[in-house]
């Protein structure tokens, strides 16, 4: 199979387009053709050595996929040959820049046939998180007030859309170019974070979403009320500690499974969600996406074809 992989850690420039051996699928696994893949904000971080040693080469990036059943394991029963599915890689595994995939097929979902593979994998990766940090992890209330943070990317705009559908008043930050797409999304206050210290002009808020990271992450405690809590996605595997004692300092467990999936089709089936902004490129050109991806200025997905 044709993959995009690297065999030691570094700059954009490590990555290389070849091929590899085809996977095999495991008793309870399946293998995929995969047609549409995410390029996700960890994947330069990986490539770049920024999270735990790569354990071992030639490595391949990517956490989700949509694509085609071509071989399943033996105890695999819901899922058959032929079946479009689409899905995030089980915790721990990722490997989808590529043509073919194995993995085990409780995490994914069949792709309806009304929504497209490029459309359902920009989905996935961004409604599992949203949806885990949304609903489960801030357990966001009708009325509330959530500032979100980041508000033109993936995981933020779907969790715009998420928010104000539960009822949440919806502030989100973004530069003045994305201020219309964010507003489109449905958020009620837009900070331009060039021009406005957010601190200074949001408060008593009940939550907070951060997908930005760095000292960003540690000031939005001041905009918290007591009693407010925050989620954050974006400062590694430990949220970061709350320099007051009055709020709560959250880490999503962004697990996998496919009752996620299922609720992300839901979402999209009621017009709850609407499909992110899209920028394409096929897989040869995965650098070119991680070098988009690696500046954290992008509006929407960046997605890789296969076919």
């Amino acid at each position: 199979m044709k993959a995009v992989y690297f065999e030691e850690n570094g700059g954009l420039d490590v990555l290389k387009y070849g091929d590899l051996p085809d996977p095999a699928a495991g008793a309870d696994e399946i293998v995929a053709d995969i047609h549409a893949a995410s390029v996700n904000g960890a994947d330069w971080k990986v490539r770049a050595g920024s999270y735990a040693p790569t354990a071992f080469f030639p490595y391949i990036c990517g956490r989700d996929f949509s694509g085609i059943v071509s071989a399943v394991g033996a105890d695999v029963t819901d899922i058959a040959v032929g079946d479009a599915v689409f899905g995030v890689l089980p915790v721990g595994q990722e490997g989808t820049y590529c043509e073919k995939v194995a993995t085990k097929a409780t995490v994914l979902a069949k792709k309806p046939e009304h929504i497209s593979h490029i459309d359902i994998n920009a989905l996935s990766l961004i409604g599992l998180t949203a949806v885990i940090s949304v609903e489960e992890t801030l357990n966001l209330q009708p009325g509330e007030k959530i500032l979100i943070q980041g508000g033109a990317g993936g995981v933020a705009g779907f969790a715009i859309q998420l928010a104000k559908h539960i009822g949440a008043h919806v502030i989100t930050t973004a530069s003045a170019r994305n201020h219309d797409y964010v507003r489109g999304l449905g958020a009620d206050e837009i900070i331009d974070y060039n021009a406005q210290d957010f601190t200074q002009v949001v408060s008593d808020c009940d939550a907070l979403f951060d997908t930005v990271g760095g000292n960003v992450a540690i000031e939005g405690f001041k905009v918290l009320k007591p009693g407010g809590r925050a989620a954050f996605i974006a400062s590694g595997a430990k949220a970061p500690e709350a320099p007051r004692d009055d709020v709560q300092s959250l880490r999503p467990n962004v697990g996998r499974a496919r009752s996620y999936m299922e609720r992300i089709v839901e979402l999209f089936d009621a017009g709850v969600v609407t499909v992110p902004e899209l920028t394409l490129f096929d897989l040869k050109d995965a650098a070119e996406a991680q070098k988009i991806s690696e500046t954290r200025h992008l509006r929407g997905k960046l997605i890789l074809t296969m076919t």
